[in-house]
């Protein structure tokens, strides 16, 4: 098998030669006949002109800050498509060159997530951390060996905001409902694209010249370069002759007429003994040179508060508009909201080691990227009561209920460490934590999914 196996990559390369020879593979990327080497730059314009063209037109549509984006994300899938034309019709360079050629790619990720958190008051903001918390999977040409997996990941994170912006807009304008699942395809078709093309990872031309940091051939073009693998290829192809006549349809039936000696085909292999091989001779592998693990992927794959430079921003709590503003709370203990109407809300952020008391009844409060923040208040939107309280990407967290709260609804995701503490009638409260490990079985018709008890 293995020996079967060398043979089908030297055929490959061979046929690559051949292509090169006879000019099938165009240098923008696109192929001019059926050669392998240009086929997934085809299919990437297949998925730009696709959910992608969907995306930016029904960005445009939206206007406002989600075009602004919408004409990043535009320029990022431009880069890429850049890269893989590259790629199709260069060999794997280093690993420093393979970095600079990521490098337009990662510029613009950062630009996209730049422009997020210096819009953080726009009232598409679900739109942008969507996009935001989403746009590193366009780095899954620097992962291996599964990049698909990857870009599931960054789809993942973009559907809570997603998820947010359905909830405005279901019943109110079918353009975001649109937007929505437009851009959520652009994920999907990726995996897909990434599935068929690049499974384990980007896929380098096996001929031509290596890649230069400038993204063009560093080789003089004039003649095919030598195959990448080590060996001599097999006797009777004797591809090397160039230029004038009918060389290339010579070659090719060199090619074909030595498919069909069959089995005899491997008699020019070099035969390697077992002192030549280094899994068996330990004397050898000391020798062997260190392996390269390749480019490392982007440096941010997924937005993070610690990704930004490290940056003292001044307390905020403030009234804007219908938002109370609590942001950037060090150490603060006995902040207090006291002035509020039932149509305000309340958002968070960045508190640390800080508590916030609310008085009177708002309509709902968001706790965004805060650490050990004590939250006290009334009421949100009803009387004396809480119908639904959601708990997302938090670990450490304690949910104290009033008596006319003891009916909520309590909705968590990917979070930990969570405890409910109820009242009694002696008004001391018992602790119970939320599960977190659960079980699902199939019962014939569906999916059933059940908390576990663990002992102990």
């Amino acid at each position: 098998m293995a020996e079967l196996a060398s043979l089908v990559q030297r055929l490959e390369v061979a046929v690559g030669r051949l292509e090169a020879v006879s000019g099938t593979g165009g240098a923008d990327g696109s192929a001019a006949g059926t050669g392998a080497v240009s086929a997934y730059v085809e299919a990437f314009d297949a998925l730009i002109s696709g959910s992608v063209a969907e995306y930016i037109a029904l960005s445009q549509k939206i206007g406002g800050d989600v075009q602004k984006h919408a004409d990043m994300m535009k320029q990022a899938f431009s880069c890429q498509r850049q890269l893989l034309v590259t790629a199709s019709c260069s060999q794997k360079p280093s690993d420093a060159v393979v970095t600079s050629l990521l490098a337009p790619v990662s510029k613009v990720i950062q630009q996209v997530q730049s422009f997020r958190e210096q819009n953080r008051s726009s009232p598409l903001f679900n739109h942008l951390s969507a996009v935001s918390e989403s746009v590193p999977g366009l780095g899954w040409v620097a992962m291996s060996p599964k990049p698909g997996p990857y870009v599931k990941e960054m789809q993942d994170a973009a559907m809570f905001y997603t998820n947010r912006v359905l909830k405005d807009y279901k019943e109110k304008d079918k353009t975001h409902v649109d937007w929505v699942k437009s851009y959520l395809s652009i994920w999907t078709d990726l995996q897909a694209y990434i599935k068929q093309h690049h499974t384990t990872g980007l896929v380098w031309s096996k001929s031509g010249p290596v890649a230069s940091a400038s993204g063009a051939p560093s080789a003089p073009r004039g003649g095919p370069a030598p195959p990448p693998p080590p060996g001599p290829p097999p006797p009777p192809m004797d591809l090397n002759q160039s230029a004038g006549g009918d060389s290339s349809a010579t070659s090719r039936n060199a090619l074909f007429a030595s498919l069909n000696k069959g089995a005899d085909i491997t008699k020019g292999l070099k035969h390697v003994s077992d002192a030549q091989k280094t899994h068996k001779n330990p004397a050898l592998r000391s020798q062997a040179a260190p392996l390269h693990t390749g480019p490392r992927p982007f440096s941010a794959p997924r937005p993070t508060a610690s990704a930004a430079p490290a940056l003292t921003l001044p307390p905020v709590l403030e009234l804007d508009g219908k938002k109370w503003k609590v942001e950037n709370q060090q150490g603060a203990q006995g902040l207090v909201i006291s002035d509020t109407e039932l149509k305000q809300v309340v958002y968070a952020f960045k508190c640390n080691n800080s508590t916030l008391q609310i008085k009177g009844k708002i309509n709902s409060i968001t706790v965004d990227n805060c650490k050990k923040m004590g939250l006290v208040f009334d009421d949100v939107c009803v009387l004396g009561k809480v119908p639904t309280i959601s708990i997302n990407k938090t670990d450490g967290c304690h949910v104290y209920l009033s008596q006319h709260s003891l009916s909520c609804e309590i909705v968590s995701a990917k979070s930990s460490e969570m405890n409910v503490l109820v009242p009694g009638k002696d008004g001391e409260y018992t602790e119970i934590p939320v599960p977190e490990q659960f079980k699902t079985v199939w019962d014939g018709k569906k999916l059933v999914t059940t908390a576990t008890e663990i002992a102990g």
